[in-house]
C-alpha cells in the first residue's frame, strides 16, 4: 500500500510541476527548485500562478 501511495504522490507532484512550467509561471531552470517542494506547496504555487499574469 505504501508503494502505491508514494507513487500516487510522485505522479501528482510531476503533474503540477509540468503545469507550472508549461504555464510559464516558472522556467525549466526553476523546475529543480520546485521539485523540492511538497505536494501541498506545489498545489499552492499552482493556485497562485493561476491568479497572476505569466512572466
Amino acid at each position: 500500500m505504501t508503494k502505491f501511495l508514494r507513487s500516487a504522490v510522485e505522479k501528482t507532484k510531476n503533474h503540477y510541476l509540468k503545469k507550472l512550467v508549461e504555464s510559464g509561471a516558472y522556467s525549466d531552470n526553476e523546475e529543480r527548485q520546485l521539485a523540492k517542494l511538497t505536494l501541498s506547496e506545489l498545489i499552492e504555487e499552482y493556485k497562485k500562478s493561476q491568479l497572476k499574469p505569466t512572466r
